[in-house]
């Protein structure tokens, strides 16, 4: 049995989400009518979406969600010990260090940080590592996790070979995770990864194999695509559902042999709301144990924090609900994580 010191757990989250938004009709715009208003509200599962802003940075809003987490906890920023960024890529200033930046904009002056980067998985990679780290070293104590999103910037709504873009939103959001919990508990973690898809999508334009030039900026500041649309389906088709299904399975098994018949809530990312409607009565719940962003599309590493708040808002997770996180990135990778919210057994 664990005892008090050794159980780690979320003592609470932030969020910020800019004012800005896009709605169904304005992706329909954007694509030209290609697609209709009704089937980004159908198919793809947008109803609205919200969009940056000016100042929405991602190494901004990063910050904002963190300070938006110390105002709910009242923790200090002294205490922070470590800060895991799961902020992206595309920021303010390339080649600076976003977790620094939340470190100085917060006042965590004890902290030191590092910025990770696995995609829309980076929250629950961040999580198993907080969690980690807290066992593994005595002089650690609070580890916060934050970020910003706002890959959409990159789209092209012309190429509707990169749909599954479309729903790409902006936001901040941060967890504080600490140690000797007694609440929130995080449990198992479990993550798979397929190499294969490390270049099937991504930015084309702009990195060291396809550099910018005179003739192509523009073009490569909406170059986030299908590198290889063919592979990437087929391989995606083959083996998506059964990767997250065993991350699902295992994430439950190192949770203390629990089963799918344990989620109470399913804290899901989003994607196209046929998906996203088998998948929840492939696991046999129902749709009042989980929460679809249709007004938020996908907010890549945001999701996470962002469905814990809205199931917590609606009722949907109350004291002793397993929670069960998902996401995936491209890369590809896939992950699921438990949490027993509150204090119940």
């Amino acid at each position: 049995m664990s005892t008090a010191r050794e159980t780690i757990g979320i003592l609470g989250y932030g969020l910020y989400l800019p004012d800005t938004c896009m709605s169904a009709a304005d992706i329909s715009a954007a694509t030209k009518g290609v697609w209709s208003e009704q089937a980004v509200i159908d198919k793809l599962g947008v109803v609205r979406k919200p969009v940056p802003g000016p100042g929405d940075g991602t190494q901004e809003m990063g910050a904002l969600a963190a300070l938006d987490a110390l105002a709910r906890t009242g923790v200090d920023p002294l205490d922070i010990d470590i800060i895991l960024c799961v902020g992206e890529e595309w920021k303010e200033y390339g080649l600076t260090t976003s977790a620094l930046y939340i470190q100085d904009r917060i006042g965590a002056t004890n902290a030191w940080g590092i910025d990770l980067a696995n995609r829309c998985c980076t929250t629950l990679t961040a999580l198993k590592m907080a969690k980690d780290l807290l066992l593994a070293d005595d002089t650690i104590d609070t580890v916060l996790i934050a970020g910003g999103y706002r890959n959409g910037d990159l789209v092209d709504y012309t190429d509707s070979t990169v749909s599954m873009f479309f729903n790409l939103g902006a936001g901040g959001g941060a967890f504080i995770v600490r140690k000797g919990m007694d609440s929130n508990l995080i449990l198992g973690t479990h993550i798979v990864a397929d190499g294969s898809l490390a270049r099937t999508a991504g930015v084309e334009i702009g990195g060291t194999a396809r550099p910018f030039t005179a003739d192509n900026v523009d073009e490569g500041y909406h170059s986030l695509r299908l590198m290889d649309p063919v592979r990437m389906k087929d391989r995606l088709n083959a083996t998506s559902m059964a990767n997250w299904y065993t991350c699902i399975d295992e994430s439950l098994r190192k949770s203390g042999g629990l089963t799918r018949a344990d989620i109470d809530y399913l804290g899901v990312l989003h994607f196209k709301r046929s998906q996203h409607d088998a998948m929840v009565a492939d696991l046999g719940l129902t749709p009042e144990q989980t929460t679809y962003l249709e007004n938020y599309g996908h907010i890549g590493q945001v999701d996470q924090m962002l469905s814990l708040h809205l199931g917590l808002e609606a009722g949907r997770i109350t004291d002793g609900t397993l929670v069960t996180l998902i996401a995936a990135g491209i890369g590809y990778v896939w992950a699921s994580t438990c949490i027993r919210w509150g204090r119940g057994s």
